[in-house]
């Protein structure tokens, strides 16, 4: 029986976990390397490589990937497929061979170029992601596209949930490109529309804070779910105090002559409702201090709030 192809992993961390192990049950996986992971995934990928008898490589800096030509003229792989490494792929890399690279991006091109575009798709209110498979060339996530793969975004996805959905929905996509090489002579593809592309920058504080005063009930919403878990929740300031949002919910209910980012009441169930731009309103359930994580209902209790200091 004839070999399969022999596809290489460039990987930055566990979102690519579940791809690593199906192409490994299928007999795909030749090589794995890392760039820029946490000291215990790449001991636990360092391990699993060596029990198994797979190429490993940790590329820990952006200089440090000049020499992954060197690795793989001495590994020879088939493929090499990129899953959120975190830094470019020089030319002299490249070169290896350009329809050899293939790089799998969590969201649809070009329209959500950039380092993290499920933050970007959930604050932007998207209802709809994808995964899209691309060759790779020298810039980001702007070599020609094989495919863009559908994925439905739910009502109440945060950054999270929709990174597990991704991760799952990705190994099926990067096992059907493996056997599309392994079974067909070339992969079609057709280059980004530049007229639809959008580059995003990595999130800063301004991109992940509260304002309160011109965002509205369903914007605050969608930042705050974009945010958790990875920002721990939404920056935002409440009772003069800085404090990140986990949860928060936008109810039916309208506030007239409150001041935007006030409590205006507290629920039965303990509840912060506070006042959104439109005159909207949300209720936060879950939030972080520098007390902790708590519920809205400790929240009330520490800063010992009640209706009638809220008069």
């Amino acid at each position: 029986m004839e070999k399969k192809k022999k596809i290489v992993i460039l990987c930055g961390g566990k979102f690519a976990f579940r791809s690593l192990q199906l192409l490994a049950i299928e007999k795909f996986l030749y090589g794995i390397a890392i760039g820029k992971g946490s000291k215990t995934i790449i001991d636990s990928l360092e391990k699993e490589t060596s029990n198994s008898g797979l190429p490993f490589k940790s590329f820990p800096t952006k200089k440090s990937v000049l020499a992954m030509r060197e690795w793989l003229d001495e590994i020879q792989p088939d493929y090499i497929f990129s899953i959120s490494f975190p830094f470019l792929i020089p030319e002299s890399v490249l070169s290896y061979g350009y329809d050899k690279f293939i790089n799998f991006h969590p969201a649809p091109l070009p329209r959500y170029r950039g380092a993290m575009p499920i933050f970007e798709v959930l604050r932007n209110q998207e209802n709809k992601t994808a995964i899209c498979a691309h060759f790779m060339n020298d810039k980001f996530d702007q070599g020609n596209i094989i495919f863009n793969d559908p994925i439905t975004i739910e009502k109440s996805e945060t950054y999270g949930s929709l990174t597990i959905k991704l991760s799952n929905r990705m190994s099926q996509i990067v096992l059907n490109v493996a056997n599309m090489l392994e079974y067909g002579t070339k992969i079609p593809s057709f280059p980004q529309n530049e007229d639809d592309a959008c580059y995003y920058e990595k999130p800063e504080l301004l991109d992940t804070y509260i304002n309160w005063k011109s965002m509205n009930a369903i914007e605050i919403i969608a930042l705050i779910n974009a945010c958790n878990p990875w920002n721990v929740g939404a920056d935002a300031t409440l009772l003069g105090e800085q404090i990140k949002i986990i949860s928060a919910i936008a109810i039916d209910e309208r506030h007239y002559d409150s001041t935007v980012g006030t409590i205006i009441a507290i629920t039965d169930d303990g509840m912060i409702k506070v006042a959104c731009s439109d005159n909207e309103v949300i209720a936060v359930k879950i939030l972080a201090t520098d007390e902790g994580i708590m519920t809205s209902q400790q929240y009330v209790q520490l800063k010992k709030i009640d209706e009638c200091s809220l008069i």
